[in-house]
This record gives structure tokens, sequence and C-alpha cells, in this order.
């Protein structure tokens, strides 16, 4: 084979390659939206950077390997990887680094709860206490207003005689 066709064949293994990596790094998008809820907003804003990054390593891919000019066969070959990927192992991938993401945070939030609970509890006796004294608190400032409001009329009263 002529060095030209090996370039050729090259450039379309690294384009495949390039479209394979694409896919990877957007299903650490779907893993991300799977363990963080996301609105609209906030998915069309992510999707818009990764496209542009997309564009730019594309735009470098093509460069580097074919000074710049674009070849419908590099684009075909992104195409059949990213194709392959997601046909073959992406369902996989985020299923799985999800369950072991949520398994790992489930275990980190289990120890913390443990570790924690004697913070938990003594949070629970100090707001009952202060609940507790919150109640005493407003019936004894009820009744000490009563006493003064009686006080501010008799004073008044007395006053008035005068």
């Amino acid at each position: 084979m002529g060095q030209n066709i090996v370039d050729e064949v090259t450039f379309l293994g690294h384009s495949f390659v390039l479209g394979v990596v694409i896919t990877f790094v957007y299903d650490g998008f779907l893993i991300l939206r799977r363990l963080i809820k996301h609105n609209m907003l906030l998915i069309s804003l992510e999707d818009m950077i990764f496209w542009i990054a997309c564009a730019i390593g594309v735009f470098y891919m093509l460069y580097e390997e074919n000074n710049g000019i674009l070849r419908w066969f590099a684009v075909l070959g992104a195409t059949l990887g990213m194709i392959a990927y997601k046909a073959s192992i992406s369902s996989f991938v985020v299923k799985g680094i999800s369950m072991i993401i949520e398994r790992v945070c489930h275990v980190i939030f289990c120890f913390l709860r443990i570790l924690l609970g004697p913070v938990r509890f003594l949070g629970r006796k100090m707001g009952r206490f202060f609940a507790f004294s919150g109640r005493k608190g407003k019936k004894a400032g009820k009744c000490v207003k009563k006493k003064l409001t009686g006080k501010l009329k008799l004073l008044k009263i007395t006053l008035c005689k005068h």
C-alpha cells in the first residue's frame, strides 16, 4: 500500500475514535443528569457547551491531520464511531457508572448519618427544649402584658383624677 492510503486509513481510524470519544463524553453528561435532576434550560446550556467543544475538537483534528480540509469520509468515520459505541456499550456504561456512583453516595450518606447521629439527637433535644421554653415564655409574656396593662390603666386613672 502507498503511504497516502495508509495516511487516509489512519485518518479514518482517528475519526472513528473521535466519534467514540465524543459519545463517551456525552454519556458523562447523561450520567450526571441521572444523578442530579436538570431543568430544560440547564440541559440546553450543557448541550450547547458540549457541541461547541466537540466542534472545536473536530476542527483541531481536521487541522492537525488534514490541514483543515473537510473530508466526508472523516465525518462518516466519526458518525460510525458514534453509532458503534452507542449501539454496543453506551447503555451499560451509563447504567453501570450511575449505579456505582449512587451506591457509593448511599454508603457515604449512611456513614455520615451514623457519624452525625449524636449531633442529630442533641439537635432534636435542643429543639424540643426551645419549643417548650418558647411556649412557657409566651404564656409568661401574656401574663406580664396583662399585669402591665392593668397597672397602666390604674396609672392613667390616677393621673386623670389629679
